[in-house]
């Protein structure tokens, strides 16, 4: 197990680091997270210049032929940067659903536009729990047929040409692809503290055909199993990135801020702070590392991604309130960055599944679920 990024993602780290800088500095991010569409039309077509989008997608298909790593190793340079937008569920997860199911028609349809950044999708899953449990789904659907019902907390349903909605055909977990331009279809805002765009997607008797299924009736478990992991650590990694960007604010900081005639940077209490935050940042990295690549080597990774995402989440989140005692009253001003990165982790920790979820999932693979 080498974590030593290769050449080709040493260059796409370094590529992403200098395209962010540029184009995506903090007084966008902060913009693009109090504006209501919250969404750079020409920073995603950048993006998609890149290849980013299509990272995942194979080459005939007009993808970049990436893996996993690759993602999450451009993911946690978004997280850094704060970068909004619909990347992890439309390039990761709904992109992951369509190469693994889709049908030659649907792949020849979808992963092209997809690639190239001319077609969004989004994941609709959560239901009235707001639990990402897929026992949770109750959501009833015959195919062909019509959907009446609603998904909560969408992410970037706005900007989404199709929705991978979550199901069950008669009883059975199933996908169905779903344009977001059918009759019946509406998407509401819901008010977010990280500033992230939200929805509550209803159905009106909206028409479901027979090729909108994605795979079999009833492979929706299992389809979403490995489509969620690889959002969940997608959403890790920005988490890590976050946390990294957080840290290096407060070292800057530590450095320059002089109290009592010399930097705070030289009080033991400041040392040992910053050396808690470097200890939860590398933790949280190595346990993603160690996920991501035994997800992109095709080896068991249910545990190993569950315990990153969980791991992360509290361990970040640690750092980001930490840097706030650090820096005082000024990183809680929307004019400093700290303050926008705190939420983005808060939300990243709680999308694809809580610590208490991630946790049980721990607990299953060790066989420890139920006990006292």
């Amino acid at each position: 197990m080498d974590f030593l990024p290769a050449p080709a993602q040493q260059i796409l780290t370094r590529t992403a680091r200098a395209f962010l800088r540029q184009h995506c500095p903090p007084e966008l991010a902060q913009r693009l997270a109090l504006d209501a569409h919250g969404f750079d039309q020409a920073l995603w077509r950048r993006m998609a210049e890149l290849g980013w989008p299509g990272l995942l997608i194979p080459s005939e298909l007009g993808g970049s032929d990436g893996s996993l790593l690759d993602v999450i190793l451009l993911v946690e340079e978004m997280g850094r940067a704060g970068l909004p937008g619909p990347f992890v569920t439309s390039a990761v997860v709904a992109t992951s659903l369509v190469i693994a199911a889709g049908s030659p028609a649907q792949q020849k349809r979808l992963l092209s536009e997809l690639a190239a950044g001319t077609r969004i999708a989004s994941l609709a899953l959560v239901e009235e729990t707001g639990s990402f449990d897929l026992e949770a789904v109750a959501l009833e659907c015959p195919v062909p047929g019509r959907l009446s019902g609603r998904k909560l907390f969408v992410k970037d349903a706005h900007v989404a040409d199709d929705l991978m909605v979550a199901v069950r055909v008669g009883g059975a977990s199933s996908l169905v692809v779903v344009p977001t331009d059918r009759p019946g279809l509406a998407r509401l805002p819901l008010d977010a503290i990280s500033g992230e765009k939200l929805f509550e997607v209803t159905f009106d008797r909206v028409e479901i055909r027979p090729d909108d299924l994605l795979g079999a009736v009833g492979d929706g478990a299992a389809l979403l199993t490995t489509a969620l992991r690889a959002g969940s650590l997608a959403r890790t990694a920005e988490m890590v990135g976050g946390a990294q960007r957080v840290l290096e604010l407060v070292i800057e900081h530590a450095k320059t801020r002089v109290q009592g005639g010399r930097p705070i940077g030289g009080y033991q209490a400041i040392q040992h702070a910053c050396a808690d935050l470097v200890r939860d940042v590398d933790a949280a990295r190595g346990l993603l590392y160690a996920a991501a690549w035994r997800a992109a080597e095709g080896r068991p990774a249910e545990a190993d991604a569950a315990l990153a995402k969980a791991y992360a989440g509290e361990a970040c989140l640690a750092v980001a309130r930490r840097g706030h005692q650090i820096f005082g009253a000024i990183s809680y001003c929307e004019e400093h960055p700290l303050h926008l990165l705190h939420k983005r982790i808060q939300a990243a920790s709680l999308d694809f599944g809580d610590a208490q979820l991630h946790l049980e999932t721990v607990a299953r693979a060790i066989g420890l679920e139920g006990r006292p």
